[in-house]
């Protein structure tokens, strides 16, 4: 699949030249700041924090119960404010700090070298294509484009789609990467081959997490096999759903687009007008919301610029405005997070009615 060329597009060389001018009269790094590094600590206190105190085992079940979903909260937000970064090479100048925290995405449960495939590569250049990117395809139950092939229960997405996302976690750790690596493609890369490395990590990593996640706590707590499974599911519900919703609120809301390649494979605009057509930011004032999901609610900003730390986009969100307005560029944004859930919800609506949608 080809784009047009950006070498031509007035956009794509103000905005780029506009951005680098920022960093360069602030005197400013791309990557993390001390702020970042701070929040990468509070976050895994907070997480193994609270894991430790459930191996303690002195608590009553539902304070325990509590603990678990502090747990999920924590995770998640180790995945939009450590790993996200860290596995686009944003968080760090340096290879091998990225490569180190990147590991942490591994650790609990997901491969970071498939996310690198499916979501820096595939989902980041053909974003909202049906067919090659992977990002759409969250369940046979969730029509998530115009052009995905419609069943009749779609009908009632909009309402038993929130629930699937709680499973995604589920989804990820147990069955989605073992399907990625043993599939022939991936979006549009045929007959991928992986290195037996990535492999063994893959595999060495999935133990692991599931030796702190599941065997350790049954062995070292006096709990029956039920009370446990509560706790691993209010885990992962709990981070699924956050992890879930999230990543929706960016390109299935109403305003972005769905585009569709010509019969030669090419779509007629620069790479950058179709990530500023595809995609929407949600709830930028609210800073709350902006520390713990890494910025990913700037996701205008994230798209055209991963290379970047997600500590910069409410910097950089003026300026991307400004240029797109100047030269007539669509910008999506959702005011709040309550909005971005509302249109979400409209669009899964939109997309379940029928067959066709326009």
């Amino acid at each position: 699949m080809i784009f047009a060329s950006q070498a031509e597009d007035p956009f794509t060389r103000e905005v780029k030249d506009r951005v680098a001018g920022y960093f360069a009269e602030n005197n400013l790094s791309t990557k993390a700041n001390a702020g970042v590094v701070v929040k990468t600590v509070v976050l895994l206190l907070v997480t193994f924090g609270s894991y430790g105190l459930i191996l303690s085992g002195q608590f009553l079940p539902l304070v325990m119960l509590f603990l678990a979903m502090v747990v999920g909260v924590g995770i998640a937000g180790i995945g939009f404010g450590i790993c996200h970064d860290a596995l686009h090479d944003a968080y760090s100048s340096k290879p091998w700090v990225n490569r180190g925290l990147g590991w942490i995405f591994d650790l609990c449960g997901a491969s970071g070298y498939l996310w690198k495939i499916t979501h820096n590569i595939i989902h980041h250049t053909y974003t909202n294509i049906h067919g090659v990117d992977e990002d759409l395809e969250i369940s046979t139950f969730v029509r998530a484009s115009p052009q995905g092939e419609w069943r009749p229960y779609h009908r009632y997405q909009h309402w038993y789609a929130f629930a699937l996302y709680g499973l995604s976690t589920l989804n990820w750790v147990f069955m989605k990467d073992y399907k990625h690596l043993l599939r022939r493609d991936l979006g549009p890369f045929r007959n991928c081959a992986h290195p037996p490395s990535a492999v063994a990590w893959l595999i060495g990593s999935k133990l692991i997490y599931y030796g702190w996640a599941i065997v350790v706590p049954i062995l070292v707590l006096d709990l029956a096999w039920w009370q446990f499974a509560i706790g691993f599911l209010a885990m992962n519900l709990t981070a699924g759903f956050i992890l879930g919703i999230v990543f929706q609120l960016a390109h299935i809301v109403e305003g972005p687009e769905h585009p569709i390649a010509d019969a030669d494979g090419r779509i007629d605009r620069a790479w950058s007008l179709h990530e500023m057509a595809t995609t929407s930011n949600f709830a930028c004032g609210n800073r709350l919301l902006t520390w713990y999901v890494g910025g990913l609610n700037y996701q205008v900003e994230h798209h055209l610029f991963s290379k970047i730390c997600s500590v910069h986009y409410p910097a950089l969100r003026p300026i991307v405005q400004e240029v797109a307005r100047k030269h007539h560029v669509p910008y999506h944004e959702s005011s709040t997070l309550f909005a971005a859930v509302r249109s979400h919800h409209l669009m899964l609506k939109r997309l379940g009615r029928s067959a066709v949608v326009t």
